[in-house]
């Protein structure tokens, strides 16, 4: 199979399993070990970018085609998908190229009659790619927002009411960009500057974090985890946003750390790298595979301060008492900050999922918030953007149980710091959304 097919099987296997998207690519990647670099980069981009926008894609379809996505046979759907996303995203790939390897690939899965189908509804997008009516962005916001950038409505009902119309609209243009990978620099065993003259020397571009001093973006990767600069535990790769709550956390050398929802373990690495592998971290999961897999990580990184420990974060230990200087409650969440990475978030999850996860959100809290010792920080974040998993959950935990918000001290000024918590959108910095809350312990 060329690299068009791979990536229109590959999303079927997401749309009808409702598998997630990253593990999807990596098992297909891993059963075609012969996929060139370039390839594998193709297929990502034609797969994720196609989730990203598949709701606007379909609109397109449906405004010129007179059968139906509905109607569709799911193979036909995905090829006219996928051709679609590169007539109106890809513009360095020739609208020719596009429209015939589709008829190809119809007419070689024996669906020969289908195949004139193909090329008249791509030939007829192609002429009419300037004259597609959208619904009217003045009279109808949420749907014109809902089908432009690819969420259901509620979503963007419940932005708009958070964050008004024209942040919401910012959040929804990043939200459709492919992120560049972002890297934290393991300062134990490289400088920052050393390590970008070796990305170089490999071919990747370079450069610096948007915020954090420690990030690196790089791009035209190839295989990131087969370069000597990750055997070697140079660096693991984490978000941006993320590395802005160890940052705010400020971990000392001396400090005992509790990390509840550790995996995949980037927060208490970039803890380690601070905290020049003195102090102790307690790095926690309820998988026992994720916890090997941090294992795993702990030794490229050659990290010695993180105890590793297969506990479940709804559930209080009494022998960690008030053993935390620092505690950081990373909760599972809607993950609708990271659609970027993960776009089948945006059609998956449904506003039940929410409340089921602010309930859990809240019984983490209640298990967790008695490792801190009287006076210590909690560091409480989600990757998610809706307030009932967010500031609500942190107003209700400070209501009940005698900790208080605090002045968030950084380097970079962000709406919010000064009450205690932040909102960093994607549209701020180009990183993931990501919600952090400072609270201190007073009772």
């Amino acid at each position: 199979m060329n690299s068009r097919e791979i990536a229109v099987y590959t999303l079927i296997d997401i749309l009808e399993q409702q598998s997630y998207n990253n593990l999807t690519l990596k098992r297909v990647f891993n059963e075609n070990k012969n996929i060139t670099v370039q390839d594998r980069a193709f297929i990502t981009e034609l797969v994720n970018g196609t989730l990203r926008n598949i709701i606007y894609i379909d609109y397109i379809i449906n405004s010129f085609s007179n059968t139906k996505t509905k109607k569709m046979k799911p193979l036909i759907l995905n090829i006219i998908r996928i051709s679609v996303y590169q007539i109106m995203f890809m513009e360095k790939i020739p609208v020719s190229a596009v429209c015939n390897e589709a008829v190809k690939f119809t007419k070689k899965k024996k669906f020969n009659g289908l195949s004139g189908f193909v090329n008249g509804v791509l030939r007829n997008i192609v002429r009419n790619i300037n004259n597609i009516k959208l619904p009217d962005e003045q009279k109808n916001p949420v749907e014109f927002l809902a089908t432009k950038y690819s969420y259901n409505n509620w979503v963007i009902e419940k932005w708009i009411n958070q964050f008004g119309y024209n942040k919401t609209k910012e959040i929804c243009k990043a939200n459709v960009l492919a992120p560049k990978v972002s890297i934290c620099v393991n300062t134990n065993k490289i400088t920052k500057e050393k390590l970008q003259e070796i990305f170089i020397q490999e071919g990747m571009i370079v450069e610096d974090g948007h915020i954090s001093k420690n990030s690196i973006y790089i791009t035209k990767t190839k295989n990131i985890v087969d370069s000597e600069a990750f055997k070697n535990g140079y660096f693991h790769i984490m978000d941006e946003s993320s590395m802005i709550l160890v940052e705010i956390l400020n971990p000392n050398e001396n400090d005992t750390i509790i990390d509840v929802c550790s995996a995949p373990g980037g927060k208490s690495f970039y803890s380690s790298y601070i905290m020049n592998n003195k102090g102790t971290i307690f790095s926690r999961d309820i998988h026992s595979h994720k916890i090997a897999l941090m294992q795993d990580t702990i030794k490229r990184l050659d990290i010695k301060n993180i105890n590793l420990q297969l506990k479940d974060a709804t559930q209080f230990y009494k022998e960690d008492e008030e053993t935390a200087d620092k505690l950081i409650v990373d909760v599972p969440c809607s993950g609708f900050g990271i659609v970027r990475k993960k776009p089948d978030i945006k059609y998956t999850k449904t506003e039940n999922d929410i409340k089921e996860l602010v309930s859990i959100q809240r019984e983490i809290l209640k298990a967790s918030f008695r490792y801190v010792k009287k006076g210590g920080i909690l560091i409480y974040s989600t990757c998610t953007l809706f307030e009932e998993e967010n500031i609500e959950n942190v107003n209700w935990f400070c209501e009940n149980y005698g900790f208080e918000l605090c002045k968030i001290d950084y380097h970079t000024n962000i709406e919010g710091m000064e009450e205690g918590y932040i909102n960093i959108l994607p549209s701020m910095f180009n990183t993931d959304g990501f919600f952090i809350a400072k609270l201190k312990r007073i009772n």
